[in-house]
């Protein structure tokens, strides 16, 4: 668009310029006095241009950087209320500690007693070798290694909580906290999730470590409420243990107990996994839904997205890369090709999934040129390390959050008998 306007710009001097050389030429002065008066005005019209486009790219110059300096006051602002944030949450939780310290401790300790037990049976199992390929065998040393970390971690709490800070734009002020479980190996080495997940859902452990992060953030939901700090907390949870016949009706019952959290803890899935979801999955979701609860979807892939199917199952959030967003919504050759958003403009993507009740959330915001075009989208809430990487809550704290050891032992046991009869 811009070159065709430079492009109709030049043919309009031109004929003004022409239209000045014939007027002198018509006036007896000669053909010479006519292209030299040509010539001075297309001179003299492209000097004015000049001086206009200039002003105009230094008005446009100080605006982005009137922008820039306003974004990086707002994340100066951001990073100071974010840590106070983080230290308020970090003081509410110690100081909110639980009276019953040896009961606490008599739970812990069942727990880790019941992780044992199943250590040594897994123990005995992997000992006894079964005829592989050296190529096999390899593998499966390397699986059993990682597995024996998995164990060591869960029996000898091992298990941190980080949270993340999820804030409101262009204010910044943080409204939720997402929450993720990473283990820790004898050494201290942080086992990601990418690591040994897969290795722990084959093993049925999934449904632990799901546990543990339930409770752990139900324990912090109540202790900020105790503090008057009314913040929600995203809370991931595993297909396995949406569809576990033996955990999730343990977990229903707590949910039951403690619906008065049905407004403080979301429970969130990836898109893949929310696409894979099968009928005992969706309809022990709707369960939870019932009880008030709600539910969140990340690491989308596409916005070209069954709105109407997330709205029948509750999912009252949506997380969306920032450059994912930018990509399919500020790029027209992206977005064309897109059914769902030919008719609407970028900015009304986010009015979209209002409208079925989906508040959109940018996450992986790194840059403030990414915030820029996120509130040109009226994307009202973000997440990423530009505003907060995710921070462990003090081990000391850790352990007063440790759920009682009956809610784990039924999927303990399940997670022994599906290994033992693998």
């Amino acid at each position: 668009m811009r070159a065709l306007t430079q492009g109709f710009l030049f043919f309009g001097y031109l004929f003004l310029a022409m239209t000045v050389g014939a007027f002198v030429w018509r006036a007896g002065l000669g053909a010479g006095a006519g292209a030299a008066a040509g010539i001075g005005a297309l001179g003299l019209l492209g000097a004015v241009h000049g001086i206009v486009t200039g002003k105009a790219r230094a008005a446009r110059l100080k605006k982005e950087i009137d922008q820039v300096r306003e974004a990086h006051r707002l994340l100066a602002d951001a990073m100071e209320s974010t840590q106070g944030a983080l230290t308020e949450l970090a003081q509410a939780i110690e100081t909110g500690a639980l009276s019953s310290t040896e009961q606490l401790s008599g739970e812990v300790r069942m727990l880790e007693s019941l992780i044992q037990q199943m250590s040594e049976s897994i123990d005995e199992r992997l000992s006894q070798p079964t005829p592989v390929s050296a190529f096999e065998a390899r593998h499966q040393q390397q699986s059993n290694v990682l597995l024996q970390n998995i164990h060591e971690a869960l029996a000898h709490n091992r298990v941190d909580l980080y949270l993340q800070p999820i804030v409101s734009l262009p204010q910044r002020r943080t409204i939720f906290y997402e929450s993720f479980t990473r283990l820790r190996a004898a050494d201290d080495r942080i086992m990601m999730p990418a690591e040994y997940l897969s290795v722990a859902e084959g093993e049925g452990l999934v449904p632990a470590i799901d546990n543990l992060l339930l409770f752990r953030c139900a324990q912090i939901v109540r202790r900020l409420a105790r503090q008057d700090r009314k913040v929600g907390v995203f809370c991931n949870v595993a297909l396995s243990s949406l569809g576990d016949e033996t955990f999730f009706p343990q977990f229903l019952d707590f949910l039951s107990e403690n619906r008065d959290l049905s407004q403080s803890l979301i429970f969130e899935l990836g898109q893949a996994t929310f696409d894979a979801r099968g009928a005992i999955e969706a309809r022990n979701m709707a369960k939870l839904a019932d009880l008030g609860f709600r539910f969140s979807i990340d690491k989308v892939q596409t916005l070209e997205l069954d709105f109407a199917d997330l709205q029948r199952s509750d999912v009252k959030f949506m997380k969306v890369s920032a450059d994912l967003l930018i990509e399919q919504l500020l790029e027209n050759e992206a977005a064309a090709a897109l059914p769902t958003l030919r008719d609407i403009t970028p900015a009304d993507f986010a009015a979209l999934t209002r409208r079925y009740g989906i508040e959109l959330i940018a996450e992986k915001c790194e840059t403030e040129r990414q915030i820029v075009d996120i509130l040109e989208l009226d994307i009202g809430v973000g997440q990423g390390h530009l505003f907060g990487e995710p921070r462990a809550i003090k081990e000391a704290v850790l352990a007063e959050t440790d759920p009682p050891a009956d809610f784990l032992r039924s999927t303990l046991r399940s997670a022994e008998q599906r290994r033992r009869y693998a």
